[in-house]
């Protein structure tokens, strides 16, 4: 798994609004040459970018996205709440910001965010649309990943060939194995959760070790010791994007 070390947090952490290509092109103006998103599904399939189950803390809308057409969604302002300069940005889908990395040759790490209950479908349904899109551009793969487990499975049964990685907030118990289970290639961890042991166990497994979500100097300097493979930042204005 080759891509760059330095990840921008949906999209460009917190300059700009989440997950929207306006933050897309201001993590790429800091230099930025791979980026992490939040991708469900509307009710009626459309893949697209968000990271809560419902629609108020980032968008003009109300109650649960899952349950809402695209043809509404797309309608809506997801770029007032963060601050004037973005207002009426709207939602993003999956294929408009693949387009947008493969304009660039970019990388992108695709969250897999279901509607509760909906985990495998979204898995599958995500993967698929990823295939498609870039069916083109194998090289530049976008990288998927999830808490849910059953998500994942959902994404290996439908593109098996896309790389995959468990997300962990907690050491839970058999995490090591789920993720050997679910023919992961990495483990993102909480940045506090890695030190010298969890890294040699993921090592020793053949995972890759990533970090989520890095803001401060001192946890970037900490895990750069440990020698951590990527590293999630909302902090593309402090860390230039060096491999």
């Amino acid at each position: 798994m080759t891509f760059p070390r330095w990840i921008a947090h949906r999209g460009a952490g917190k300059l700009a609004p989440e997950n929207t290509l306006a933050a897309f092109r201001l993590g790429a103006a800091c230099g930025y040459r791979m980026y992490e998103c939040d991708a469900k599904l509307s009710a009626d399939g459309v893949v697209f970018l968000l990271h809560d189950a419902t629609l108020e803390r980032t968008t003009n809308g109300q109650g649960l996205a899952g349950n809402v057409a695209w043809s509404t969604l797309s309608r809506l302002d997801a770029g007032g709440w963060h601050s004037r300069a973005f207002a009426g940005e709207p939602l993003a889908t999956l294929e408009s910001v693949a387009r947008h990395c493969q304009a660039n040759g970019h990388w992108l790490n695709i969250e897999i965010k279901p509607t509760p209950g909906l985990e495998a479908q979204t898995g599958r349904a995500v993967a698929l649309e990823a295939s498609r899109l870039w069916a083109d551009d194998p090289a530049h793969a976008p990288f998927l990943t999830s808490f849910r487990p059953d998500a994942l499975m959902g994404a290996r049964e439908a593109a098996p060939d896309l790389r995959r990685g468990l997300l962990l907030d907690s050491l839970w118990d058999g995490w090591l194995e789920a993720a050997i289970r679910l023919g992961c290639v990495a483990l993102v961890c909480n940045h506090a959760l890695w030190d010298a042991s969890t890294v040699a166990l993921a090592r020793g497994a053949g995972l890759r070790t990533l970090a989520y979500t890095v803001n401060d100097e001192w946890a970037a300097e900490r895990l750069l010791l440990l020698g951590l493979d990527g590293i999630i930042t909302d902090r593309v204005d402090l860390f230039a994007p060096v491999d």
